[in-house]
This record gives structure tokens, sequence and C-alpha cells, in this order.
């Protein structure tokens, strides 16, 4: 059988990235200080101007307009003819404490309240639906689409910012669409990227100097033919671009953020938020189990689904998913999570060491996946267990 995949990335230029990332760098300002902060930052920009808004309760004192101004121009807004500045924009705080009725769920669970239980067991922060995602396409178990994507975003930011090609600005976005046979990658379809850039380079000159520096570097050459489609700047222009071509929010590129759409996703966003809230945390812990069922070898793709209800510890639900590619009886496989992977909030937060400053960095490039970065739910030590017990 024969199919087309296609996933989509942005670099961290692109203005809901610019959104995520200074979400995330308020959350480890305030981590840093405080590891009990209980943090829901959004932010929102347009054209001069940076609003960040939410629910925060934290001992922690921060310059949020100094964090917000630093993120950006690390990003490379800095300078007002890219139509965004971090030292001119405009910032704007709307913050209030968590609401206490949140609070009490999440500080002492359900269960610990009927057991009398005097130690806090922390109740989900929300009800919601959670899924990761793993398959044997690529080395760091990603969907190979999204993790090309991903690949070249990084290296279109690179090649900007070590002077390459420095005539190009923070926004842009690529796209990969990946040809299927029988389940398996065989080649690449098309190729898509899109970048901001100044207004005397030609569109003969930003194409060849993507391709040269930016699209073969990243692909392998094997899966490109005569027949690959390659895109750069499809519009012939792109000159606007950031908070100034379009208005960014938080939490607007979630499926950048997991899997490029190959894998379902339960709706919630990452950034901003502390890992009490089971949106991020139990997202990390789905991708940890999914990895590491892959990473066995017992299956070669796998999705899991947490499910939890508002206060309470212990999921509603939990579902573990091979598509048929399981070597194994599924309901061995899910028996196993249950058994040996504790998935209460809490749980998740003390296994992967979650109350640190670690977020900032996951905000733009992906969650999950990440070889370059040293994320504990990238983890592969349950492997040997699942061996020896589903062998």
């Amino acid at each position: 059988m024969r199919k087309f995949f296609t996933s989509e990335s942005v670099t961290e230029g692109h203005p809901d990235k610019i959104c995520d990332q200074i979400s995330d760098a308020i959350l480890d300002a305030m981590l840093a200080q405080d590891p009990n902060s209980r943090v829901a930052c959004e932010t929102f920009v347009t054209t001069g101007v940076v609003n960040v808004m939410g629910e925060i309760t934290t001992k922690a004192s921060v310059d949020i307009p100094n964090i917000v101004r630093k993120t950006i121009d690390e990003i490379g807004y800095n300078r007002a003819k890219y139509g965004f500045d971090a030292e001119t924009c405009a910032v704007i705080t709307s913050i209030h404490e968590q609401s206490a009725d949140i609070a009490l769920g999440v500080d002492n669970s359900q269960e610990a309240k009927q057991a009398g239980n005097d130690e806090k067991d922390h109740g989900a922060g929300d009800q919601g639906l959670m899924f990761g995602y793993a398959c044997n396409e690529t080395k760091e178990f990603m969907p190979l689409p999204i993790s090309l994507a991903h690949k070249m975003a990084k290296k279109l930011t690179a090649v900007r910012k070590n002077g390459t090609l420095p005539y190009l600005r923070p926004d842009g976005k690529t796209q990969i669409t990946v040809e299927y046979i029988d389940g398996k990658p065989v080649r690449l379809e098309a190729i898509v990227v899109s970048s901001q850039h100044s207004p005397n380079v030609e569109l003969e000159t930003i194409r060849e100097d993507i391709i040269k520096h930016v699209i073969m570097p990243t692909v392998d050459p094997s899966m490109v033919d005569e027949n690959t489609k390659i895109y750069v700047n499809p519009t012939g222009r792109f000159v606007i671009g950031g908070p100034c071509g379009d208005t960014g929010l938080t939490g607007r590129k979630i499926i950048v953020d997991t899997y490029g759409g190959y894998s379902r996703h339960g709706g919630g966003a990452f950034s901003g938020k502390d890992p009490t809230k089971v949106d991020r945390s139990a997202s990390y812990a789905a991708r940890y189990v999914a990895k590491n069922i892959v990473a066995s070898g017992v299956a070669d793709k796998c999705e899991v689904q947490i499910a939890y209800a508002i206060g309470v510890a212990k999921p509603v639900s939990v579902l573990v998913d091979t598509f048929g590619t399981a070597r194994i009886d599924e309901d061995k496989l899910s028996e196993f999570v249950y058994k040996n992977v504790d998935l209460r909030p809490s749980a998740i937060i003390d296994k992967f060491d979650l109350r640190r400053p670690i977020y900032r960095q996951t905000a733009a490039y992906g969650h999950v996946g990440r070889d370059d970065l040293d994320l504990p739910w990238e983890k592969l030590d349950l492997v040997e267990k699942i061996k020896k017990e589903l062998k």
C-alpha cells in the first residue's frame, strides 16, 4: 500500500513559538526560585506588543518584562527594521493567583483525603486525555516527517545565527511529505521551506542557498529523487514576518510540539504550565512509556493514552495501542504498564524531577524526540525490564 504523510515545523522566531518560549522562560525563572510554583502562563504577541497573562501562585520574585525582552532578543528580534524589537516593544502583564478550588484538588488528591493520609498525594490539575507515541522509523523513535521537519527548522535557524545566511530573519517554517510503501518510509515526495528575509535579496539566491545549506545537509540524499518537489518561499517574498506579520499565542502549535499529526493528541498545550498540569507531565510520561515499549522491540509502533479526573491522582484509564505491530499480547503490555509505571501526577513529577527550570529549551523544535537535549522522559531505562518480563 502506498501513501503520503506530511508534517511541519516552525522556527523559534515564529509568532506562536515566541509566545511558547516566553511562557516557558517565565515558568523556568519561577521554578528556579520556588520549585513548588503553580504556573499557568500564556503570552500574546502582535506588532510592538507583548501581553503576558495567567494564573500564578509562587514565592518567587521575578522581573517578567526583563524575561520577556531577554527571550525576544535571544530569538533574534533585536532591530526595529525586523518589525519587532526586544528593546522597544511594550510589555503588559495581567497575572492573578491560581483558583483556590483548583489548588484544593491538586494539593491533596481525593484518594489521600479518603484514606486520611497526611502525605500530600497530588491530584490531577484538570481532567483530560493525553497521548504519547513512538515508532521505529528514526533513531530517536519518532515519525520521519516531523523528525526531518524539526531538523530542517533548526538548521534554518542555525545558518541565520552563525552568519552563513545573514540575510535571513527569525520567522520561518518547514514541511516534509514522506512516501510510505507498506508502512515503511521510502522517499521524500515534497520539501517546503519558507523563511523571512531582508528585502534586498533575490528569490533565486534564497532558493539556492537554502537548498545548499539547509535542505541537503539535513535529508538523506538517497530519499530525494528527480520527482521530489522542493519549494523555497513559494509566494516569492517573505519580508514581513514575526509578530509584525501575524499574531502569536501560547499553545497554538501543539501538533508541532508533539508528533506532527502522526499520532492523536488530547488537545492540551504544554508551554507555560508547571508539572502539576497533566497536560504537560502526563504527556511526557505517555511518551516515555511508548518509547520504551518500541525500543524494547516488542512493537514497531506504540501509542499510549492516559486520562485523568481533576483532583484524582490515579488515571481513570490507560490504553496501550500498537496498531497490530506487537509481538506479544497487547493485554500483557497494558498489565505491565499498570504494574510498573506509576502514573499519578506526583509520581511522574518525582520520577522525571520536573520541578526544575528545564522547559524553555523544549518550547521550540519539539518536546519529544529531542536527542539534542537530556530530557528525562526520553530515557530508555525501562527497556531491559520490558524485555525480561515480556520476552
